[in-house]
């Protein structure tokens, strides 16, 4: 699914589709976000803290490298829930901005749940 996501976000980019650009956008990085290792699970250096005692700040890394760690493998099944996550995001303001009166905001939002609804039928 990422990689039709991606793929559909090129096609966006050359035809200048800013609906399809704002949804695709915010599902990969909802995506991205997602496979985000959380902070409380990452290795603490035992490095002593800079001005006592050494040169280096706890939890610091260095050389080329030091600072990747490893992102979390999501499923199918996963992604799927969190693009339909996204479509009921826009879905539920597209509703609220109807409710007050912004219709102009709902439609956009509406397209926006479009352009990922198409992902989720695939």
């Amino acid at each position: 699914m990422r990689a039709a996501l991606r793929q559909h976000l090129t096609t966006a980019l050359k035809a200048r589709d800013r609906v399809a650009l704002a949804a695709l956008r915010s599902a990969l990085g909802a995506i991205d976000n997602a496979e985000a290792v959380p902070i409380d699970s990452a290795p603490i250096d035992s490095a002593p803290v800079a001005g006592l005692g050494g040169e280096h700040v706890a939890g610091a890394a260095s050389g080329v490298g030091a600072t990747e760690t490893e992102r979390r493998e999501l499923t199918d099944t996963q992604l799927r829930e969190i693009v339909e996550n996204e479509v009921r995001e826009r879905t539920a303001a597209a509703d609220e901005y109807e409710r007050l009166g912004r219709a102009d905001h709902a439609e956009r939002l509406r397209a926006e749940a479009e352009v990922l609804t198409r992902h989720l039928v695939r």
